[in-house]
């Protein structure tokens, strides 16, 4: 873990790795055998992380899917896949950077690869507006996925947007709209559709590239309706109420995994994916290979079923019976 980076509810373990670091320097530079104090603070150290990152609640675990150290987009992409061309633009307006897209092979199959990205220094934030997509980066995304259905390529998305941008410009250019369309064309695809949440998954800029037969979500991003501060905002009129909406909202990967919205949560190294990035591109990796091992083996009609019943049946609606009896919606109806 590096110390400058550190969150709140860590502190304990940075405390830990000082005094650890500490004693290192000490013993090197007195040639003095610290070894058993050593040992002592490292098993501390591992008994610490598991106390904090196995009991993380909602809030925490949104900390963790924004950390700055966090893999991206463009670094998941560069180890899990090989030979990815970028394209760009949407043949309308502009190229929208916020979404990254192109072909790949994935274990020596062709693929189309599209992704939101934040980017990491400032200059990269700006270039990609902090994964906050325009219409036209929707639209790029709805271009590379056509041509994907065209030539039976299998389509990966890979999900991290805190929502589409909000701005007058974006409304100018009809980002409702936008999103709309690639909702109602991606249900159409007879090509294989698997998505993943690698970070935040926001609302409706979340969903423009996620009508997928198949979504998953990594073990400490979340995927909502709504950020927590906006809800926070609308409910209690105070952003500071963030962690309470975090709670309130269920949006965690395993929350969300019960309630059916996503297909399968993908383990993460402790403390999170920045830990150990090459751990977590793997995980991701065999995720994604497995869904797709599996929806290949469905025509392209069957494809489209599925992922219509998939969406269809994400909830239940209940119904009271003349008995005052309360029961799934489909099981009165029976």
């Amino acid at each position: 873990m590096d110390n400058k980076y550190a969150l709140d509810f860590e502190q304990p373990l940075r405390g830990l790795i000082d005094q650890l670091d500490h004693l290192h320097q000490l013993s090197n530079e007195n040639n003095i055998d610290l070894s058993k104090e050593i040992r002592a603070i490292e098993k501390k150290i591992s008994s610490t992380k598991k106390s904090i990152y196995t009991n993380l609640s909602p809030w925490q675990r949104v900390q963790l899917a924004r950390h700055p150290q966090r893999p991206y987009a463009l670094d998941y992409i560069e180890r899990v896949f090989t030979g990815f061309q970028e394209l760009h633009g949407d043949r309308a307006f502009r190229d929208d950077r916020a979404i990254v897209g192109g072909t790949a092979y994935l274990n020596g199959e062709a693929v189309m690869v599209i992704a939101q990205h934040k980017g990491r220094t400032t200059r990269e934030k700006l270039a990609h507006n902090f994964g906050s997509p325009y219409p036209e980066g929707y639209r790029k995304a709805l271009r590379l996925m056509k041509m994907a259905d065209k030539f039976g390529l299998p389509i990966i998305t890979l999900v991290d947007t805190q929502g589409a941008y909000p701005g007058v410009a974006s409304e100018e250019r009809h980002v409702s709209e936008a999103i709309a369309v690639n909702l109602r064309e991606m249900a159409t695809f007879g090509c294989p559709i698997v998505s993943a949440v690698i970070g935040e998954g926001g609302s409706g800029g979340a969903l423009g590239i996620a009508v997928a037969n198949k979504i998953l979500i990594l073990e400490n991003a979340y995927y909502s309706v709504i950020s927590p501060e906006g809800c926070a905002a609308i409910l209690w009129k105070d952003r500071a109420k963030a962690p309470e909406a975090a709670e309130a909202l269920k949006f965690g990967a395993n929350d969300i995994h019960k309630l059916g919205v996503v297909d399968g949560v993908i383990p993460e190294p402790m403390g999170g994916a920045h830990n150990d990035p090459d751990t977590a591109a793997k995980n991701l990796k065999d995720a994604i290979v497995a869904e797709l091992d599996q929806l290949k083996k469905l025509s392209p009609e069957e494809l489209i079923e599925q992922r219509y019943q998939r969406f269809r049946n994400i909830g239940v609606v209940e119904e009271e019976l003349a008995d005052g009896k309360i029961v799934p919606i489909n099981e009165a109806a029976s």
